[in-house]
């Protein structure tokens, strides 16, 4: 098995000629934010992913083994909605709002004008429909935005909390509720 322990950071890639990249790894998004993974390239050379944790892998990236060798990573296909609106202000309300419930979305621009990505979910589609987007349900490569907490493809805490109480024998105030919920938590920073 083939252990990638080192992601190439920009510079380093960009001294990579595309000769010296051994294989592409193809994995969906809930594969990419992991840093620990058994795999198998296109060619079936079996992988150990061993890096740090925190960072997205996104497509394109570049990792590196133990022994030199250099496999790119690859976005796969999967299951998404596109939601197709105007470009401007409508693109951006849509934004607000699903950043606002902090989905993992991607923004794009092609040849049919601005699109927002995300994953399949009823609730967000029919928001999305309510700012006045035009779904398409279908199979593509899911790369969505870092965040904006995220430098240089590294994540950084931000220092804020969402209406959780914390009992630390002294009384200071962390709470700023948002009046909403969500799933994953934040690095705190006392």
């Amino acid at each position: 098995m083939l252990e990638l322990t080192k992601r190439l950071n920009e510079q380093e890639a960009t001294e990579i000629d595309s000769s010296e990249i051994l294989d592409n790894l193809i994995l969906p998004y809930e594969l990419r934010i992991r840093g620990r993974l058994r795999a198998t390239t296109e060619t079936k050379v079996d992988v150990g992913l061993f890096l740090d944790r925190g960072p997205v892998l996104r497509d394109g990236d570049l990792l590196q083994a133990k022994t030199g060798e250099i496999v790119r990573i690859r976005a796969a296909e999967e299951q998404v909605v596109t939601a197709r609106i105007e470009n401007g202000q409508p693109l951006a309300r849509l934004c607000y709002h699903l950043g606002n419930r902090h989905v993992t979305l991607a923004i794009g621009m092609d040849d049919q004008g601005a699109y927002v990505r995300i994953t399949p979910d009823h609730v967000l589609e029919e928001l999305a429909e309510r700012l006045g987007a035009t779904l398409i349900h279908h199979t593509a490569p899911f790369d969505p935005e870092p965040g904006a907490y995220t430098q240089a493809g590294y994540s950084h805490g931000h220092g804020h909390s969402h209406g959780h109480s914390h009992s630390h024998g002294e009384s200071h105030d962390h709470s700023r509720d948002h009046g909403h919920s969500h799933g994953h938590s934040h690095p705190h920073t006392h």
